[in-house]
């Protein structure tokens, strides 16, 4: 009896996970938000608007379906920064196939090419050994340079292919509706199911993760996949809004990704960092960069205002890393 009364004993405070760490960062970065929304609408009588919020939405929907694979791969201790150039591959790829092979046979081959710069990346990084960064840099250059080839350095435009145009519900653009499904799928992926228990373990202690028996190269290559996939359907997003596609597609996400997931919480040396996070810092980013257009405010300083942002938020994650330590 004794000893199944200390079996259920409740464990002590010192062996209880501290999961209330993340609530202060958390609520800053919501804090941060909140008085970004109130202060564009004192200065903006559209900012509100209904519209703009779909604009907005709209505006980081290619940002959003990257960062959350984006998210996945830096809470495993990974990097990827070959989103922008794989995006504007699977979209050349697409309007060049399409007028051959017709748009179904197209989607898939843009497809493929998506998942087949996920699948090179997730091989180099895991089964050769190739840095993660180095990796998806060299990557980066290979299918921009590709896409410039195929290109010709030109935009080729493509039609009858205007499905991210469309506002299916509540006059909600089609691009923020597929954000939120995306956003949703990755949650329950994080939180809910062992391959995102793992991704955290890798994250904190790949050592240890594999002397438990995970599988730590499986789970990585699977990331690496995901995040290809994501490539593949930001791609098509993108080139359905621009109705054409070119080899200056997707210039700068790479920045744009790191900088909403890095905001959001996520830790630079993994091992932490949350979908919900990387929604919030999704916004800031967001809300920041059409504020400052309602303002007409030069597109050159909202690029350097994004440029600022992703430094604070490189400090804060130095200086929350520095208060974890300190305090166990």
């Amino acid at each position: 009896m004794s000893e199944t009364l200390t079996a259920q004993a409740p464990a002590p405070e010192a062996a209880r996970p501290k999961t209330r760490r993340r609530a202060p960062e958390t609520l800053a970065l919501l804090v941060f938000l909140v008085a970004e929304v109130i202060f564009f609408s004192v200065k903006s009588p559209y900012f509100l608007n209904w519209d703009n919020w779909g604009n907005i939405l709209t505006a980081v929907s290619i940002t959003g379906v990257l960062a959350m694979a984006g998210t996945l791969v830096m809470v495993g201790g990974q990097f990827d920064l070959s989103v922008g150039s794989g995006v504007a591959f699977v979209g050349i790829v697409l309007v060049q196939a399409a007028p051959v092979l017709g748009i179904w046979p197209a989607l898939g081959l843009a497809v493929l090419a998506g998942l087949g710069i996920g699948l090179l990346n997730g091989f180099l990084v895991t089964v050769v050994g190739v840095n993660a960064l180095i990796t998806t840099l060299g990557m980066l250059g290979i299918f921009r340079g590709l896409t410039l080839v195929i290109g010709k350095g030109q935009s080729i435009f493509i039609e009858g292919f205007d499905w991210a145009t469309a506002r299916p519900f509540l006059g909600i653009p089609m691009p923020a509706v597929v954000l939120v499904v995306v956003v949703a799928v990755f949650f329950v992926l994080m939180r809910f199911t062992v391959f995102g228990r793992k991704v955290y373990a890798i994250g904190a202690n790949p050592v240890a993760a594999r002397l438990v028996g995970i599988r730590v190269n499986r789970v990585l290559f699977a990331g690496f996949l995901l995040s290809g996939a994501c490539m593949a359907l930001a791609g098509l997003m993108v080139t359905s809004q621009l109705g054409s596609s070119s080899a200056n597609t997707g210039v700068g996400l790479e920045l744009a990704v790191v900088t909403a997931v890095i905001l959001g919480g996520t830790s630079l040396s993994g091992g932490t960092g949350t979908i919900g996070g990387t929604v919030v810092g999704l916004l800031i980013v967001g809300v920041l960069s059409n504020g400052l257009t309602l303002l007409n405010v030069d597109s050159s300083w909202q690029q350097v205002a994004t440029g600022v942002l992703l430094i604070l938020a490189v400090a804060v994650d130095r200086l929350r890393q520095t208060y974890m330590r300190r305090n166990g």
